[in-house]
Parts: structure tokens; C-alpha cells; sequence
């Protein structure tokens, strides 16, 4: 543990973006308006899977202010991050209620939307396929005739032909079936939920513009600029310079807005009216079901054991409903692959994780990348075999909890610097929730964990300029979507400098014109790689400032140290001069001048991860892994299967906590975004795949007074040697196993097994009078 004093890192301090959102004075995408400026509107499918055989524009076209209507026909090709299988707007046949088909651009909204309504859609209804089982038959109805003929953009997504698979990702390790053959005991247990929603405050929305010379002006509320400007480029053939991506705070996003699906069509619909801007926003019923969504999930999990309780084998069987496109749904399905044990030393892993076609509104990433989903299955069985072996829960876990020495189900060999202490979390949790005295309620606790799923070659890059006061500007292409990011940074630069944080400006908005490229503000990996980028811009503006300093004092660099804003010799420390003094060069009285405008540069790539083999899955998928426990307790009531939540605790183990504050906060929203998606939210489907409920008055939400009645937070800091400071990820882990927990107390409740999601009391009441209770 790294016991230096810090004045900055570590510290509870304010986020820098607290004043401007409390005073109202944030604008976001859809608060940007200006003369000319004309409106998309989009007509969607009103079926989930059909043929379309045509789309009449004619009466379209009569209502006043409609300057264009596009249709699929216009870019019959597709996209997509992982594999390219989603046409921006459906052309032939549509596979999901809510698909964009047609486009209508207008002087007003409301003219655009009364168009939209007058389009005829003529379709030809196709066989549904409305779930992973279905999907997975062999004479299921197909979704994508030709998945084969796909382009993969990256090289590790497994589409199979002929089938409703969009990928097939595979781990074996140790030998399953002799060590299944010789556990003492056994267990195999069943778990399925449906899709739901991000449900971000903001719905999203885009401007795009292309000027007189081709150059292409994105305004969004995107989490990746940059691979908006790879999508616009590797389809639309538009050159990367000439695309300029604009993204200023984000109303929350939860994953769900790290995918490109507005602004191709936005670029669509202004290149059809001359270059001019243009203005696609979704209003709420089409950002809860046109836009990507939250994946499903069938799980079958088998658990071998000794008689003592210690795991030798495990079989982990994921179907993942990716509705219609693959989208990131893919690369969830490789997620829960990678992590499919959860946080337990399993030496024999026999894993097959499916990304499924269903005419389902398409998945994507949802905050936690498939791993509450994969937590909740095999934390159920968990609590499931300890009662087989009438043991204590949290014994079972602290005997199988992983640790440094042990390797994951890629095979990836653990040291105390990758992975955190599980069994210290759960120990604490155990404390916080008060495991061994009865209380008001019933508890359940969980252990999870999760790696930073992030590209092999993702990387960051920061640079920091100096003000002529000596005050200094951070700029970056991390994107604030409302976890703290911007505030963390500035405070890298803060402690390196041996600076106020009043004397940092960060640009909250993101232009990739002149912020350095950055992978993508996903994968709670941001504070890890623009961190490292931050702390290396530090450093190499701190050797500059060494640098002419010691020119200035007559001494060696090596001589001299920064704080205070000054630069000044070890030995004596009165002796020295200001960054105001230095930070634009330093004048002599002579008029000589040294050095010049500080301006420090640095960058980060993730190091030593590798592709995953095929057929093994063996490889190293993340820089480290995170591991924490989560606990609930919950009233029940008997009499009508309802409850409430007494207490929500969360134990983290996110290395070197860089801001307590704002990292307690990021855990209590994620349990709130957990509890939520546990209890009550779903997509609710009829036998043709059309949503019943793609509205917040039928959505069912967590609403306020519902929410844990005590939040209980709680680190251990483990440091990460390759963090900045020692940091792990934390954004995601709040969410990520407090849904088992959830369930785990609730079956105790109820004494019933509860494996669906969401937990609402009707789904208590069936399962119990099924089971004869």
C-alpha cells in the first residue's frame, strides 16, 4: 500500500461541474439551436419481422416544409461496431418493431412528424422469432438469411450460418468432464430476463453539418466521438480529417450511448438537403425502442464441488438476446465469456456464450457489459449450493474466492497488482450488513468482479498548456457523462504539479479537432487510460518547467522540484521562480529569452493484452480486475409477495480511490440502477415481438421512495502498480452484483427459488403457487 501524503489525490474534492448544472447553465445537444436549422423525423416499423415490399412517400411530400425524405434504398449497405450487420435505415425487410426506415427532413419537428405519419409502409409479415430458445432451435425462422456474408470489423466475432447465431465465443480450460465426473456434489440451475431500457434523463440526439468543402460537423451526446468518426469514414467514405465531432456534458447514458446509430442518420438526411444542419432527436418512446437497448438473457450454470465445499468444475451456458443486429451485444457475449466464473478459482471452465438474433429491439452495452447478467446467474447457484451443502453463503464464497496465484477462465495467471482482495470485500460486507444477527429483513449477499473490456490497442492521449498567470488547461477527449471523470483528472494534474485545483481549467466539452484521440469513455477505463495520460502530460510539463528553471537558478534540472506553483532549488527552496514567471518562457532583463509556452503531451495504450484463441478462449482480455461484494436486506411481506428494501451495501476493491465523494456516489447510483433493473424493469413482448410497454407510464421503474432506505459504502484499495496512482475502473461496479443479492434474499423470503428477472411481486406470487407454496 502506497502510504504517501497526498493533498489532492484521494481527496473528497468538488466536482468541478457541480455550479453549472445546479444553476441550469449546462447546454446539451438538444439545447443547441440556431437560424436554418432543419429537423429529422424518422418513420419506424410498425411490425418486428416482415418483408418490406414498399414505402410510399406520396402524401409525405404534400405537407408543408418537407425539404427531404430518404429511404433505405438510398444506402442499401450495413454497419456496425463489431460486425456489420444493420442497415442505417431497413431496405428489403425490417427484423424489429420500432426499426428506422425512412427519414423525413423538414423546416419544423412538427411538420416532419405529421409526414412520418403519412408515409404507407406496405410490409409482408415473416415468422417471429421472439426469444433466445426459439431463436436457437434448428428450424427456427432466420433473421439474418446471410450473416456469413457480413464484414467483420473486428477479427474475434463468431457469426455462424445457416443459424440465429451472431457470434459463438467458447472458454475451455482444465478438463471439465473428468473433473465433473469425480465432484462430490452437483448442481445445474436455469435463469432467464427479458430486455429493458438505459432510460438516461437525456434522450439521445445529434446535429450533423457538412460545409461547402466536405467537411462533416457532429454535435452529440455520444460516449465515443471517435468512433463516430471511424463509422462516418470506414462506411461513408468521408476523409477522418475532415470530420470534426463536438460532445458537450451528457444527461447520463449508462453504456447506452457508446454506439453509433444517430448520426449516420443524420449525415444521411443533411447530405440529402445540400450539407445543411440538421437535427435528429428521439423523443422518449423512440429512445426506449428504437434506439439499442439493454440485452436479455437464458443462463444454464452447472457447479461441481468436493465435499468440502471447493469448486473443481464449471459448465456456463449464455444465450444472449441481441435483438435484431449484433451491435455490442457481441462483444457483451465475449465479456461474460471472459469473466464467466465470477470471482471464484474454478480449475476446470467449460463455457459457450451465444449472441442470439431475435426480432427484439437490438442490445447494446448497458452499464457492467454483460456482467451483472453472468453475477446474477452464478450467484444464485452459489447461494443455491451452499444450501445443497448446508453451509453458510459467505463461507462457500470465502473458500473459493479468487486470489493472486490463481488464474482466470482465459487462463490468465493473477497477481496482486491485476486483481483486488475478494475475500477482504466480502468479509466487510458481511460486517456492514450485519450477516450473523437477525434483523427487520431478510439478506443476500454476492461476490463479483469485472475486467476492462477494452480494445487491445485502446489509448488516450492528454495534453496540458500554461497560462501566462500559470494557471493551467487540461484538454482531453474523455467524455463527462456525469461520472466525475473531468473532475478526477483535473485532479492528476493537481497532485502532480503540487498545484490548487482552482488553478485548473478543464474544457468540459469534447472537440476532436483539438483534443487528442481517445478510445471510447466506456469499460470504466477511463480514469485508467486518460489517467495514465493526464499523469505522463504532467510529468513532461513538469521537465520543461525543470527544464528553464534551471537556466534561470543556474543549476541542474535535477537540482530543482515544483509546488506551489514555483520552481525552486531542493536545498534551499526560498530560491526559485513562479510559473507564472516561466510559463510562457522566461524574459531576462537583457531581454533574452529562455524556453517558451509550457505545453505538456502524453499518452497511454493498453499494454499486454491479447486476442483470445478461438477455440480456448485462452489469452489475456484486461489490464486487471476489479472485485467487490454487495449485500441487501429487504422486508417481505407475506400476505401479498411485496417488499422493501431496508439497506443496500457495497464493498469495492477499485485500487487507489482517487475522490471518496464522488466514488461513494458512483456506487449508490449503481445500486439504485441495479435494484431497478432487478425489481421492476423489463420489456414486456406479445406473440408478434411488438413492446407493450416502450413508455415511461408502463416501464416500470425504481421510483423515488422505493429505494433503499440506508446506503452503506465501503473501499478497499488494493493498488493497481499500472494505474495512475494506483487506480483501478470503478464506474461500472456499483450495478454489478447487487441484483443477485436482491434475489438471494428475496428466495430466502419467500422460500422459493426465484431465477427470473425482474423480482416484481407478481413473479413471486406465480413462482411460489407453481411450486405448491
Amino acid at each position: 500500500m502506497d502510504n504517501t501524503a497526498r493533498t489532492t489525490v484521494g481527496q473528497p474534492v468538488a466536482r468541478i461541474d457541480t455550479l453549472d448544472k445546479a444553476t441550469g447553465n449546462v447546454k446539451y445537444v438538444g439545447d443547441l439551436v440556431g437560424p436554418g436549422i432543419l429537423h429529422a423525423k424518422l418513420v419506424t416499423s410498425t411490425e418486428a419481422h416482415a418483408n418490406l415490399k414498399s414505402v410510399d412517400t406520396t402524401e409525405a411530400w404534400k405537407v408543408p416544409g418537407v425539404r427531404a425524405i430518404i429511404t433505405g434504398d438510398v444506402f442499401p449497405f450495413h454497419i456496425g461496431p463489431l460486425l456489420a450487420d444493420r442497415p442505417p435505415l431497413a431496405f428489403q425487410k425490417v427484423r424489429y418493431f420500432g426499426e428506422p426506415i425512412a427519414i423525413i427532413v423538414a423546416d419544423h419537428a412538427h411538420q416532419g412528424k405529421l409526414a412520418a405519419s403519412k408515409v404507407k409502409v406496405t410490409y409482408e409479415s415473416l415468422s417471429v422469432v421472439n426469444s433466445v430458445q426459439q431463436a436457437f432451435q434448428i428450424d427456427a425462422p432466420l433473421v439474418h438469411d446471410n450473416s456469413g456474408d457480413y464484414t467483420k470489423i473486428i477479427s474475434d466475432v463468431y457469426p455462424v450460418p445457416g443459424t440465429n447465431i451472431g457470434s459463438h465465443n467458447k472458454i475451455r480450460k482444465g478438463d471439465f468432464a473428468e473433473a465433473w465426473a469425480n465432484c462430490a456434489e452437483t448442481i445445474t440451475a436455469t435463469y432467464a430476463f427479458n430486455l429493458s431500457d438505459h432510460a438516461a434523463l437525456e434522450t439521445r440526439s445529434t446535429q450533423v453539418e457538412i460545409n461547402s468543402a466536405g467537411k462533416v460537423t457532429v454535435h452529440s451526446c455520444t460516449q465515443s466521438p471517435y468512433t463516430i468518426k471511424k463509422v462516418l469514414n470506414q462506411f461513408f467514405n468521408v476523409e477522418v480529417g475532415n470530420i470534426i465531432v463536438h460532445v458537450p456534458l451528457i444527461g447520463g447514458a449508462f453504456g447506452g450511448k457508446g454506439t453509433v446509430q444517430l448520426e449516420p442518420l443524420a449525415y444521411l438526411a443533411s447530405r440529402a438537403v445540400g450539407g445543411k444542419k440538421v437535427k435528429l432527436q428521439y423523443e422518449r418512446e423512440e429512445d426506449l425502442i428504437t434506439a439499442p437497448c439493454h440485452i436479455g438473457l437464458d443462463a444454464v450454470i452447472k457447479l461441481g464441488v468436493t465435499k468440502e465445499g471447493k469448486l473443481l468444475a464449471g459448465q456456463y451456458t449464455f444465450l444472449v438476446d441481441s435483438g435484431a443486429y449484433t451491435d455490442q451485444a457481441a462483444g457483451i457475449t465475449r465479456a461474460m465469456a471472459v469473466d464467466c466464473t465470477g470471482p471464484y478459482n474454478v480449475p476446470n471452465v467449460w463455457c459457450d456464450a451465444y449472441c442470439m438474433y431475435t426480432n427484439h429491439p437490438y442490445a447494446t452495452s448497458l452499464r457492467g457489459y454483460g456482467h451483472p447478467e453472468l453475477t446474477f446467474a452464478v450467484e444464485r447457484t452459489m447461494d443455491k449450493l451452499a444450501r445443497q451443502l448446508g453451509m453458510d453463503p459467505v463461507q462457500l464464497r470465502l473458500i473459493n474466492a479468487i486470489k493472486p496465484g490463481d488464474t482466470t477462465p482465459t487462463q490468465t495467471v493473477l497477481t496482486a497488482n491485476t486483481v483486488g482482495d475478494a475475500a477482504k470485500c466480502l468479509t466487510r460486507a458481511k460486517e456492514l450488513i450485519d450477516w450473523d444477527t437477525d434483523g427487520e429483513g431478510y439478506k443476500g449477499i454476492s461476490l463479483f468482479w469485472k475486467t476492462s473490456s477494452t480494445a487491445t490497442n485502446a489509448q488516450a492521449g492528454a495534453i496540458i498548456t500554461f497560462e501566462a498567470d500559470g494557471s493551467v488547461n487540461l484538454n482531453c477527449a474523455a467524455v463527462e457523462l456525469g461520472q466525475g471523470t473531468k473532475t478526477v483528472l483535473a485532479q492528476i494534474v493537481a497532485e502532480k504539479l503540487k498545484i490548487d485545483m482552482v488553478n485548473i481549467h478543464v474544457k468540459m466539452e469534447v472537440n476532436t479537432q483539438y483534443d487528442p484521440h481517445q478510445w471510447r469513455t466506456v469499460a470504466s477505463s477511463t480514469t485508467f487510460l486518460a489517467g495514465r495520460a493526464v499523469f505522463a502530460a504532467a510529468e513532461d510539463a513538469i521537465r520543461q518547467l525543470k527544464k528553464t528553471a534551471a537556466i534561470i537558478l543556474q543549476c541542474a534540472e535535477d537540482d530543482v522540484d515544483v509546488a506551489g506553483g514555483r520552481v525552486f532549488v531542493k536545498a534551499n527552496p526560498e530560491f526559485g521562480v513562479t510559473f507564472q514567471s516561466i510559463a510562457l518562457g522566461y524574459t531576462f532583463p537583457n531581454g533574452h529569452t529562455v524556453g517558451g509556452q509550457v505545453i505538456g503531451v502524453g499518452k497511454h495504450t493498453q499494454r499486454h493484452l491479447t486476442p483470445l484463441d478461438k477455440e480456448t478462449g485462452f489469452g489475456n482480455p484486461g489490464p486487471w480486475w476489479s472485485v467487490g461484494a454487495q449485500a441487501i436486506e429487504v422486508k417481505y411481506n407475506e400476505r401479498d409477495c411485496t417488499y422493501k428494501l431496508l439497506k443496500a451495501v457495497t464493498v469495492l476493491d477499485g485500487g487507489m480511490i482517487m475522490n471518496p465523494a464522488t466514488a461513494t456516489q458512483q456506487m449508490r447510483g449503481g445500486m439504485y440502477l441495479g435494484l431497478s433493473l432487478a425489481s421492476s424493469e423489463t420489456f414486456m413482448f406479445d406473440d408478434k415481438g411488438i413492446p407493450q410497454n416502450y413508455d415511461l407510464r408502463n416501464y416500470q421503474m425504481l421510483r423515488f421512495g422505493e429505494q433503499p432506505i440506508e446506503y452503506l459504502v465501503d473501499f478497499v484499495e488494493t493498488p493497481a502498480v499500472d494505474g495512475p496512482y494506483g487506480a483501478r475502473g470503478i464506474g461500472e461496479y456499483g450495478v454489478i452484483g447487487v441484483g443477485s443479492a436482491l434475489a438471494n434474499g428475496l428466495s430466502s423470503a419467500a422460500q422459493v427459488e426465484l431465477n427470473n428477472l425482474p423480482l416484481t411481486p407478481e413473479f413471486i406470487w406465480k413462482t411460489k403457487r407453481e411450486s405448491g407454496q
